[in-house]
């Protein structure tokens, strides 16, 4: 199962835009909430930035250790749980394509919408035969 890491922006589309986040993230990928991952870098910055709701809700998602910060905590947990980012940060989204993680990014202010999903299909597969 692919894991599915919320940056900072992630967490706070459902307040900017009204978005449901889980349903959205369901529709792309199936069920996947045992596998949504908020790195302890987010909850750090989320606390530096008085979200109080941001904050609540990413309570409700697994979290994954990581030594970095910012936007190079989330890549460092994409990268330690072989998982995609969702994030509407254009750098950060750029960076993750560039290491070859996809990203699921917010679309026309109501949906989100995944790129770099090939690798999603390959992932998994044996490079030796």
């Amino acid at each position: 199962m692919t894991s599915i890491i919320l940056d900072t922006n992630a967490l706070m589309m459902p307040f900017q835009f009204n978005l449901n986040l889980d349903d959205e993230i369901e529709r792309l990928l199936g069920d996947v909430s045992s596998s949504t991952y908020v790195p302890s870098s987010v909850v750090q910055e989320l606390r530096g930035l008085d979200s109080q709701a941001a904050l609540d809700l990413s309570e409700k998602y697994r979290k994954v250790e990581v030594e970095k910060k910012g936007d190079d905590g989330v890549l460092e947990a994409a990268e330690k749980l072989n998982g995609l980012i969702v994030t509407n940060d254009k750098e950060l989204k750029k960076r993750a394509l560039r290491k070859k993680i996809p990203v699921a990014f917010l679309r026309s202010k109501s949906h989100l919408e995944l790129i770099g999903d090939d690798w999603l299909l390959t992932k998994g597969d044996d490079e030796d035969g």
